[in-house]
């Protein structure tokens, strides 16, 4: 085909890949989407992606962008087309310590970023469980969020500019490395979260924060959701805001870690309802400053708040970590969520988001209405409960699509109901197109298909994702 042909003279003929050279990309991480691209190709620059998209502009090619393929959500799917990857550029440009800013290509592994942004005794802090393949193109196009929202913000809060390469070929500089920048529209933040769908991020300036002197981490059993915000609430305000992580795992999601891993020993001696994952850093040396007897002032304050609880009640039994092994036992419980609640079929998948002061509702008013549409149903639930991010998983006990249709579509009423989002981290790609229809906002839907014709008016860019077609009228 003339189009392998121009690509191959673009990029070399030895990376554009077709047929069984297209394994690796052909299936997503879980399993779940099956790609069938025309070829996957690999430029190694963004001058090599904007000839790759000059020629599949004028061959009227879809193209379909794809990272470290982790998403959960099908974005990085192709049927037929090209699929870009971007796994060849793998450059950290620079990291500035005085500015506190890495600069990166897409391709860059998030954990290698991590590792690089440490010797300069800095952080990444986007902290997500699959770092160690995730790369920082797919984590802005779905603007991942992960553990450490809490405290530093989505991906879209640790990005000052990218490089974007759009439809036609055309290279578009946004890579400021402001932190005020009033010049028109932020063009930033319209790619940040598209999935692919307006144009390919090649590279970006990333923010970085000082490396934590200390940690202070512990695992708690509470009496109750309400009881754990109110924690998270009195933690805040007793360090300043040094809250890190406050992640929520229900007794089925613990029961079934331990059904996975017989041979850990349980944290709690008896299973506990609400188990909270707290994490709080010290930044400042004064707030790290490591004792005699092993605390620091930070840690002491913690540890005072905690106790208050535990003598009100509101704390059942509480676990701090001593060491970092202490600290790493007790985050691999956490970390290990995608191998919870994926293990199991049939599955319904949600990754939703409430204002905080609703979630003991959401939790209330869901069980009896998922109850009335199958009785033997069975959920697992995990969360990033400090920002509100419930990852709610149902289990329904017949693979029947109408019945998890509507078991997604009663956790989306009461989601809205509550004045929550049905997606929080995730992105849209394919899986959410239905909830994108029924619950975004009609005129939001018609300003997206606006922007998305205005840029790419041949819709060669991930075609098919996020946005839903127009209903026939």
């Amino acid at each position: 085909m003339q189009i392998l042909d121009d690509l191959a003279a673009a990029i070399g003929a030895a990376n554009v890949l077709t047929d069984d050279a297209c394994a690796k990309w052909q299936t997503d991480w879980l399993g779940t989407y099956r790609s069938t691209p025309l070829a996957v190709v690999r430029p190694a620059s963004t001058a090599e992606v904007s000839r790759v998209m000059e020629i599949a502009s004028r061959h009227a090619c879809p193209v379909t962008p794809v990272a470290g393929n982790t998403g959960l959500a099908g974005a990085a799917t192709a049927t037929g087309g090209i699929m870009l990857s971007l796994d060849r550029m793998r450059a950290i440009r620079e990291v500035r310590p005085a500015a506190r800013i890495a600069i990166v290509e897409a391709g860059v592994i998030l954990d290698d970023l991590r590792d690089e942004a440490a010797t300069h005794g800095l952080m990444f802090p986007l902290k997500i469980a699959s770092g160690g393949s995730a790369m920082i193109g797919g984590a802005l196009s779905t603007n991942a969020g992960g553990s450490n929202v809490l405290r530093y913000g989505s991906t879209r809060a640790l990005c000052l500019g990218i490089e974007v390469v759009l439809p036609d070929g055309r290279v578009m500089d946004l890579m400021s490395e402001l932190h005020k920048d009033n010049t028109g529209y932020d063009l930033r933040d319209l790619f940040i979260g598209a999935e692919g769908t307006l144009g390919v991020i090649t590279a970006a300036v990333i923010k970085l924060a000082k490396a934590p002197a200390a940690y202070t981490t512990a695992m708690l059993a509470m009496r109750s959701l309400d009881d754990a915000l109110n924690l998270l609430r009195r933690l805040q305000d007793e360090t300043g805001n040094a809250v890190e992580a406050f992640e929520y795992m229900t007794a089925d999601y613990v029961a079934r870690y331990h059904a996975l891993h017989p041979d850990r020993a349980p944290v709690f001696g008896a299973a506990q309802a609400v188990n909270i994952l707290i994490e709080v850093a010290a930044v400042s040396d004064a707030d790290g400053a490591i004792g005699d007897d092993g605390t620091t002032p930070l840690s002491e304050r913690v540890e005072a708040t905690l106790m208050a609880l535990l003598e009100e009640g509101a704390i059942v039994d509480a676990v701090v970590a001593r060491t970092e092994a202490q600290r790493r036992t007790l985050w691999s419980q956490r970390e290990a969520a995608a191998e919870i609640a994926h293990g199991l079929t049939p599955f319904v998948d949600t990754d939703i988001c409430l204002p905080l002061d609703a979630v003991p509702a959401f939790f209330d008013r869901i069980a009896p209405r998922i109850a009335a549409l199958d009785a033997a149903y069975k959920t697992i639930s995990v969360a990033h409960l400090g920002d509100g991010n419930i990852h709610y998983s149902l289990y329904p006990s017949r693979d029947d699509a109408s019945l998890s249709d509507a078991m997604t579509v009663a956790v989306e009423e009461e989601v809205q109901a509550l004045g929550g989002s049905f997606s929080a981290e995730h992105g849209i790609g394919l899986s959410k197109l239905k909830s994108m229809q029924r619950r975004k906002d009609p005129v939001a839907l018609d300003v997206m298909r606006s922007i998305k014709a205005a840029l790419d008016p041949a819709n060669i860019m991930n075609p098919g994702k996020v946005i839903p077609h127009e209903p026939t009228r």
